[in-house]
């Protein structure tokens, strides 16, 4: 099992195949597991690099509180652990807001990002209570009921939910809250114009909610590219795995064509 000593807390990740690296960062409670199926597919074109992000999954409960930029730094610390200079970032849901503050911050390690379902800001209702309950749940110490929830809504057959629920009910509690928590308040709206990098926008064509915080990456990240996927809603990497895959590995040789 590879794990990585940061700063005496101990992340789990895995590497599959060669060529350029894409970083997949996931949403509060889940793990690297999220991105199965990219991992097993892009991985015959591309070197895929996924990690539990720390206090989730199987990386250790971390005493620093979990925000964006401490798993930007993990991220640079697990790409000179692998001696790579700079990778692309693939974020789904709230994992698209850290790939945002990667290219904001860390430009100088980013070949571009991939933004999957993701935000700028929480600014609806709806999306605010769903992460509030996500956040109270947690506190309550209810990560198991989290769990089965969240594996169940973005499983796509019964072995891909055990798959994902077994790993997402051994999160700490603490480092789960905190991921929510910081979720909540994080806003780089204004900032979007400072990323220089290409970003593809990947969004459900029935994930409604949504499409507003899609528009806003649209209208004002400099160098981007929007596509919506028919039939599917937030749940985008297990539900339409297949054409992800392709959407993200078109986008990726456009870049080096």
């Amino acid at each position: 099992m590879p794990m990585l000593e940061v700063n005496g807390v101990s992340l789990y990740y895995n590497v599959r195949g060669e060529g350029i690296p894409i970083v997949f960062i996931h949403p509060p409670l889940l793990t690297l597991d999220t991105f199965h199926y990219q991992s097993i597919e892009l991985s015959h074109m591309f070197k895929i690099i996924t990690f539990d992000i720390r206090g989730h999954g199987r990386s250790l409960y971390s005493q620093a509180p979990i925000t964006y930029s401490l798993i930007v730094k993990d991220i640079k610390v697990l790409l000179d652990h692998l001696k790579i200079e700079k990778a692309f970032l693939c974020g789904y849901s709230t994992g698209g807001s850290i790939v945002l503050e990667f290219l904001l911050t860390s430009a100088n390690r980013a070949l571009g990002g991939i933004v999957i379902s993701g935000m700028s800001e929480v600014s609806d209702k709806q999306l605010r209570n769903k992460i509030f309950l996500g956040l109270g749940l947690s506190k309550a110490g209810a990560i198991p009921i989290l769990a089965f929830s969240v594996s169940w809504s973005n499983s796509d057959s019964t072995k891909f939910f055990k798959k994902l629920f077994t790993t997402a009910k051994e999160g700490n509690a603490r480092n789960i809250e905190q991921y929510y928590r910081f979720s909540l308040n994080y806003n780089c709206t204004n900032q979007l114009i400072n990323i220089h990098h290409p970003v593809l926008l990947v969004y459900g064509r029935k994930d409604k909610a949504f499409h507003r915080y899609a528009n806003i990456l649209h209208e004002k990240l400099p160098f981007n590219e929007l596509i919506f996927i028919e039939k599917v809603n937030h749940r985008i990497p297990s539900k339409t795995k297949k054409e992800l895959n392709q959407k993200i590995s078109h986008f990726i040789n456009s870049q080096h064509s």
